[in-house]
């Protein structure tokens, strides 16, 4: 099979808010197809490289598809603002894509991305490389690096940031995505708290939990341990965590407020004007999280979405439960959301993602409990590391048997990728490792669009 270019394709751009560029939607819209699968990225901190991630990932598709009768299939890229750690690696993407040197401090390209995500922020910036480069053996320093992440975050990530979080990082009812004026609320919920607890708590605390997962992260499979300690020195490396997740906590959010506030909308137009169009939602990481709360924001009555994949999403495992194991009176963020698509949602994991094996559980029980740090795996499991989790009738799947015998027709279904999600380095491990023919054959079998 060759690899060819996947035509026609549309980006379509999104705000930190989740307003469209217009003529991009309308282009959307008049593109001559039967099917469009529409795809959203993860960490990201450049256009061009999300454009470059869509070439790579649909280059197999015009061949996959060769022998598929009645079935004209577009393309689409969902460009929205993130960003990326630069020491974090995306395989197969050349030496412009490879992980950064770790070394004490922050980057260059870090810290630029750093101030795009964050405008007006620059002192800020600076000033915490400085302490992650002095690395200072003192409390205090902790104390004042604590309260600059609270005051970067809190600066609004562009317009589309707050400082009010959700207390569901376990897959809570209370939505994630945005501060509470962004979300409905529910009723017998407590309210969102202001911002994670991660970053109210004791920063030196938290710095060295952090530290000690990620020395799990990158320690032989046996040898793995989660106990804190090794001098404040060490604890840099987790100060260096909690930005990166204290960051990725508003792209969260940001991620739920564009799904569900801009893509659920613009489909909604897009049954309106192109009826007979079936759209196949897939999205990586963040991104994942994206395409999942866009069936939110799907109008009544919209049945266009026949397939969502979901490949190392890094939201809870438990987002679609009605109930959740740890709280029955509690449903999951996005309970029974898959009853939205009018086909399968499947969700390929890998435990060879240390990105969400063993920091994302830290991070989220950070944001939401202050307990200790026994039982991370379960509670706080993301769907990339696990599946889906507490949903009745989910299917769980090895890639060969998905590759071979095709997915179910609807409800959730699991899909083991280690075999080819297996490759990367610290700290994310095989979180990027997606650009795979066999993960093309696994979105065009969710939507039914081989035989």
């Amino acid at each position: 099979m060759t690899d060819a270019v996947a035509e026609p394709y549309q980006e379509i751009t999104f705000d930190a808010q989740g307003e469209v560029n217009e003529r991009q939607r309308d282009r959307l819209a008049r593109l001559e197809v039967t099917d469009l699968v529409m795809f959203a990225h993860g960490w990201n901190s450049r256009r061009s490289v999300a454009t470059r991630m869509y070439e790579r990932f649909y280059a197999p598709f015009p061949g996959l598809l060769a022998d598929s009768t009645g079935v004209r299939l577009g393309y689409a890229g969902v460009v929205w603002p993130s960003m990326r750690f630069a020491d974090e690696p995306v395989p197969d993407f050349g030496r412009s894509l490879a992980a950064a040197p770790t070394e004490p401090g922050l980057d260059q390209q870090t810290r630029e991305a750093l101030v795009r995500a964050f405008p007006g922020c620059e002192g800020i910036v600076e000033r915490l490389g400085e302490l992650l480069t002095q690395r200072p053996e003192e409390p205090a320093a902790f104390e004042e690096f604590g309260a600059l992440v609270r005051r970067l975050t809190e600066g609004g990530a562009g317009g589309g940031g707050g400082s009010t979080a959700a207390r569901a990082s376990d897959g809570g009812t209370q939505p994630e995505p945005a501060s509470a004026s962004d979300e409905e609320p529910v009723p017998g919920e407590e309210p969102a708290a202001d911002e994670p607890l991660m970053l109210r708590d004791d920063t030196l605390t938290v710095c060295q939990g952090f530290a000690a997962a990620l020395t799990e992260a990158d320690a032989e499979p046996g040898a793995r341990s989660l106990a804190l300690g090794g001098g404040l020195k060490k604890a840099w490396n987790g100060a260096k965590e909690l930005l990166r997740q204290a960051t990725y906590f508003e792209m969260k959010r940001r991620a739920g407020t564009v799904g569900r506030l801009g893509l659920g909308p613009v489909l909604g137009q897009l049954a309106r004007s192109s009826p007979s169009v079936r759209v196949h939602l897939v999205g990586h990481s963040q991104g994942a999280r994206l395409v999942a709360f866009a069936l939110r924001g799907l109008p009544d009555g919209v049945r266009n979405v026949k397939s969502v994949t979901l490949l190392q999403g890094a939201f809870s495992h438990y987002a679609f439960a009605e109930r959740l194991p740890h709280a029955r009176g509690r449903g999951g963020a996005l309970r029974g959301a898959q009853r939205r698509v009018d086909g399968p949602v499947v969700a390929c994991h890998s435990r060879h993602d240390s990105a969400l094996g063993v920091i994302y559980p830290l991070a989220s029980r950070l944001a939401g409990d202050s307990a200790g740090l026994a039982g991370l795996g379960s509670r706080w499991g993301a769907v990339g590391f696990d599946g889906i989790k507490a949903v009745p009738g989910t299917v769980g799947l090895t890639l060969a048997r998905a590759l071979r015998d095709g997915v179910p027709g609807a409800g959730c279904v699991n899909v083991d990728a280690a075999a080819v999600v297996r490759r990367g380095g610290a700290p994310s491990g095989a979180h990027s490792d997606i650009l795979h023919p066999e993960l093309a054959r696994v979105v065009l079998a969710a939507g039914r669009l081989t035989g």
